[in-house]
């Protein structure tokens, strides 16, 4: 009897240490400047009523542009919210993850947190597979999406799983299966090139997760 019930005191304590650990939240942008991250901060962005802004709406964006982080991240729960308005050409941007600035060039490669031109809410390979990997049907973005407003993305990434959120539907479950693909990097925010258009980030909070102990 006392055999058992100190097998069931260890698989007690041993079985709730099973999962992962979240550390406390740290807020990524201080709403003042740009510390902890690098971009175009002469032309592309920059900081508008205490949130981030990119691009414009009397100019044409040219080509695509990324605001990075200087921290690289593996695991973790990545919050923030989105606005993007714009009237010509393309009108998108995201937020890639576990991503990477391709050396001596303006674009990014990783996973991007898709957003806008009715792709909000997918999961997009940037500059890699160069295709969404996971999207929400069509027909539920509208009931998703708050158009020209601010909008709630949530992104998970935990081992080769990565799940997005958009106010609070989630919208993407994807296991990655290739295993040459890394699963840790920095973070960036992007407007995309080709558009008179301006997105805006605010309240970018992430949680760092780890195997408990």
């Amino acid at each position: 009897m006392l055999r058992c019930l100190r097998s069931a005191v260890l698989v007690l304590v041993f079985g709730t240490a099973v999962g992962v650990h979240a550390a406390d939240p740290v807020t990524l942008f201080d709403g003042k400047s740009f510390a902890g991250w690098e971009g175009d901060t002469a032309k592309t962005w920059r900081i508008e009523d205490g949130v981030i802004a990119g691009g414009s709406l009397e100019m044409t964006v040219p080509r695509n542009e990324f605001l990075c982080s200087k921290k690289g991240y593996k695991d973790f729960e990545l919050r923030l919210k989105y606005k993007l308005t714009g009237t010509e050409g393309f009108v998108n941007g995201g937020v890639q993850i576990r991503s990477q600035r391709i050396p001596n060039h303006h674009e990014m490669i990783g996973y991007q947190a898709d957003l806008g031109q009715g792709f909000d809410g997918a999961l997009y390979d940037e500059s890699r597979r160069n295709k969404i990997l996971a999207a929400p049907p069509k027909e539920d973005l509208p009931k998703i999406v708050k158009r020209d407003d601010w909008n709630d993305y949530r992104i998970r990434c935990e081992g080769k799983r990565i799940q997005l959120w958009l106010n609070g539907v989630q919208t993407v479950d994807f296991t990655e299966t290739d295993e040459k693909i890394p699963l840790e990097g920095i973070i960036g925010l992007q407007i995309h090139g080709g558009c008179k258009a301006v997105v805006r980030f605010k309240d970018i909070v992430i949680e760092e997760l780890s195997p408990a102990k």
